[in-house]
C-alpha cells in the first residue's frame, strides 16, 4: 500500500503533465490561427473574395435604391422657386439662400449692388437679374416673381432664413397642400436680442403660395402679398436678421421714414410738428405699454425709443416737404 507521500508526489507530476499539455496546446492553437488569418488557404480567400464582392454589390445596390428613393420622394412633391430682392447684402446672402437649398429654382433680383452680392449668389446657384431702376419695394418684388418658374413661390428678404423645422413644414405643404397660399410668424433680432413682445412677434408674414395664386402690392414700402384665397398658418417662425447693430437701425429709420413721408404725400396726408411729436409719443406708448415691450427688458425700451423716432421723422418729413411745396411756401407752412 503507497504512503499519503508517494501519493501526493504522483498527483503533482500528473498534474504538471496536464498544464504543460495544456499549455503546448494553446500556443499552436495561437500559431496556427496567426498563420490562417496571414496565410489562409485557396478556397478560403476565394470565399473571402467572393464574399467580399458579394458585400460590395449589395452596398452598391442598397445605395441606388436610397438614392432612387430620395430622387422620387422629391419629385413627388410640388416644385419650388425662391426669390430674393437684393441690393447690398454680401454679409446676409449667402446664409439666406443656404438656407433654402433645397428648392427647386434661387431667384435673385438685384437693384445695382456694388459689393459681392451677385458673385456670392452666383456661386450658390441662383439665377441673377439685375434691374437697377428702383421703383419701390412692391413693385421690385413682383419683377422678382416674374423670374420664377416652379409651380409654388417662397419670397425672402435676404437677412431671413429658414430653418430646418420650418424648411419640414414647407415640404409637407407642397407633398399635399390644404391651402394655396400660407403664412408663418417672423421672429426678429434688433441689436444681437430676437424680440418676443414689442409687436414684433409673431409677426405673421404671407410669403408662400402657388405662382398663380397672389401677387405683391406696388407699395414704396411695407407692401404686402395679395390673394383672395384663404391663407393656411405654418408654425415655425422664419428668422430674421434685421438690426445687427444701432447703425443699421438709424440707416433704416431714416431710409424708412423718408418713403413713409413720401407714401404719406402721395395718398394726401398733411402734418405739423405737433402732430410728428404726438405721432412719435404715441408710438412708444404703443410699443412699450401695449404691445408689452417692456417684457423684452432693456432692449424693449431701445426699440420702442427708435419707433418714435421712426414715426416722429416720417411725419416731420412730410411737413417739410409740404413747406416745399407751393401751397406750403405760400402759406408759410403749418405750425
Amino acid at each position: 500500500m503507497d504512503s499519503p507521500t508517494d501519493a501526493a508526489i504522483v498527483q503533482t507530476t500528473t498534474s504538471r503533465k496536464l498544464m504543460f499539455l495544456w499549455g503546448k496546446m494553446l500556443v499552436r492553437s495561437l500559431v496556427e490561427s496567426l498563420h490562417y488569418r496571414r496565410f489562409p488557404p485557396l478556397q478560403v480567400r476565394r470565399r473571402h473574395g467572393l464574399s467580399a464582392m458579394l458585400s460590395a454589390q449589395r452596398a452598391a445596390l442598397v445605395s441606388l435604391a436610397k438614392s432612387s428613393s430620395h430622387s422620387q420622394k422629391r419629385h413627388s412633391l410640388a416644385s419650388l422657386s425662391v426669390i430674393v430682392i437684393t441690393h447690398n447684402e454680401a454679409r446676409n446672402i449667402e446664409a439666406c439662400l443656404r438656407s433654402v437649398s433645397f428648392a427647386d429654382q434661387l431667384a435673385v433680383l438685384d437693384s445695382g449692388s456694388t459689393d459681392e452680392t451677385l458673385k456670392i449668389a452666383v456661386s450658390l446657384g441662383a439665377e441673377v437679374t439685375i434691374a437697377s431702376e428702383w421703383r419701390g419695394f412692391g413693385i421690385q418684388k413682383n419683377r422678382a416673381l416674374a423670374m420664377a418658374t416652379s409651380e409654388w413661390v417662397l419670397s425672402l428678404d435676404a437677412d431671413e432664413r429658414i430653418t430646418p423645422q420650418l424648411q419640414a413644414e414647407i415640404l409637407q405643404c407642397l407633398a399635399a397642400p390644404a391651402f394655396d397660399v400660407y403664412s408663418f410668424p417672423r421672429l426678429s433680432g434688433y441689436c444681437g436680442q430676437y424680440m418676443r413682445h414689442s409687436g414684433w412677434y409673431p409677426d405673421r408674414v404671407t410669403r408662400l403660395f402657388r405662382r398663380s395664386a397672389a401677387r405683391f402690392s406696388e407699395d414704396l414700402v411695407h407692401e404686402r402679398l395679395v390673394t383672395s384665397l384663404p391663407v393656411g398658418q405654418l408654425q415655425s417662425p422664419l428668422m430674421h436678421e434685421s438690426f445687427r447693430n444701432f447703425e443699421a437701425v438709424l440707416e433704416k429709420v431714416n431710409r424708412y421714414s423718408s418713403a413713409g413721408a413720401q407714401v404719406l404725400r402721395d395718398k394726401g396726408k398733411s402734418a405739423s410738428i405737433s402732430k410728428a411729436v404726438g405721432h412719435g409719443v404715441w408710438a412708444f406708448l404703443r410699443t412699450y405699454f401695449l404691445r408689452l415691450g417692456f417684457l423684452d427688458g432693456r432692449m424693449g425700451f431701445v426699440l420702442a425709443v427708435s419707433n418714435a423716432e421712426g414715426t416722429y421723422y416720417r411725419y416731420l418729413k412730410l411737413w417739410l416737404l409740404q413747406r416745399q411745396s407751393p401751397e406750403g411756401r405760400n402759406a408759410g407752412g403749418t405750425p
